[in-house]
């Protein structure tokens, strides 16, 4: 059994951070294991979440000791992207990542295949990599779980209302604008729906994301959408899920997990999520309303997917409008009636149960 390890990850308010963070909650309450933190990224940025004063005091010390402990024979967890984890602190990495297309390029395979072990995220990335040439013995996947800072309120806009969520960033892999356009020819201007969208994209400038949203929406203006700006924190976030009665993230097409959309269902909600990439490994008829591809397409959008490139090339998913406004109406059935299978996910889906297998990966390599 090991006694040290390095964990080298990014710390910040996005989907990584969020990983990053909860897999250092749970790492810290090995009694046995003496973390040491790498951060990866230009700064710490704990300002989504709200640490504990004994997390904040074991951070300091696990960073500030970190080249006085540091050993080339300890192994590392990496959390990051296949690009840039070639690089490696110690001669035994364990890569944790996420990957979201059907493809795999020989550069990422080789990356992938270099690594003492590549865990994956999802079942559907470990099949994609082992199936075009990544070597079935450095590969696997574990699970990510639900954060225990989301929970269950009694906050709701409007009993009388049918409230749906969209959140994530504006981009052609999660068909925002689709849903948007669907969303406002079937509920628009009627007083007993409403949309909250949360669909800011950090990487958009503001005339950018502006463009995107009137485009998308054909210059119309609705008084039942709702566009809120990014939430800076968790609790935020929170009180967003609570606030809806049905979620459309997971309509997505591509995903490494979808956080939004699996908090959502833990925490009593309805979502309409794609049956496909590492929705399956969560999101069941029972939990959720599962909608069908209906084929690919390209997932090169010419701003965070480009052909030709060493890494993320491959297709995504497409979905028939038909199919997206029929998983709709069933939505609407069930809108006010709380999925006790989708909390559920809660205990089947944890940190905890993440962390102990990654260490048991660790340990048997």
């Amino acid at each position: 059994m090991i006694n040290k390890l390095i964990f080298d990850a990014p710390f910040n308010s996005l989907s990584f951070g969020n990983v990053s963070y909860n897999f250092l909650r749970e790492l810290f309450k090995k009694k046995d294991l003496e973390v040491i933190v790498f951060p990866n990224g230009e700064q710490v940025d704990f300002s989504a979440f709200q640490p504990t004063q004994e997390f904040i005091q074991k951070f300091q010390a696990a960073c500030q000791n970190r080249l006085k402990k540091y050993s080339g024979d300890i192994p590392t967890l990496k959390l990051w992207h296949i690009n840039g984890s070639e690089r490696k602190l110690t001669s035994k990495q364990f890569l944790y990542t996420f990957h979201e297309l059907d493809f795999a390029t020989e550069e990422e395979i080789n990356i992938v295949n270099s690594q003492t072990k590549t865990i994956f995220s999802s079942s559907y990335s470990n099949n994609v990599f082992t199936g075009l040439g990544g070597e079935t013995d450095k590969i696997t996947n574990v699970p990510i779980g639900f954060d225990t800072d989301f929970c269950e309120t009694n906050r709701r806009v409007s009993k009388d209302t049918i409230v749906f969520g969209l959140m994530g960033k504006f981009e052609k892999r999660k068909h925002t604008a689709e849903i948007l356009r669907l969303w406002a020819n079937k509920y628009g201007n009627n007083k007993n729906y409403m949309l909250i969208a949360c669909i800011t994209n950090p990487f958009y400038k503001k005339e950018q994301m502006e463009a995107a949203i009137y485009q998308a929406l054909e210059g119309k203006k609705y008084f039942n959408i709702n566009f809120i700006p990014w939430l800076k924190t968790n609790k935020e976030v929170n009180d967003l899920i609570n606030n809806i009665d049905i979620d459309l993230t997971g309509i997505s097409s591509a995903e490494g997990w979808d956080l939004p959309s699996f908090n959502s269902t833990c925490l009593g909600k309805w979502s309409i999520v794609l049956n496909a990439t590492a929705h399956k490994d969560w999101a069941t008829k029972d939990n959720c309303i599962l909608i069908e591809p209906n084929g690919a397409q390209n997932a090169a959008d010419g701003i965070f997917f480009h052909n030709g490139g060493p890494f993320n090339q491959g297709n995504i998913y497409s979905i028939s409008d038909e199919a997206i406004i029929k998983a709709m109406d069933i939505a609407e059935q069930k809108a006010h009636t709380y999925n006790i299978n989708g909390s559920k996910l809660k205990e089947k889906f944890t940190y905890a149960k993440t962390i102990d297998s990654i260490l048991d990966i660790v340990n048997k390599n």
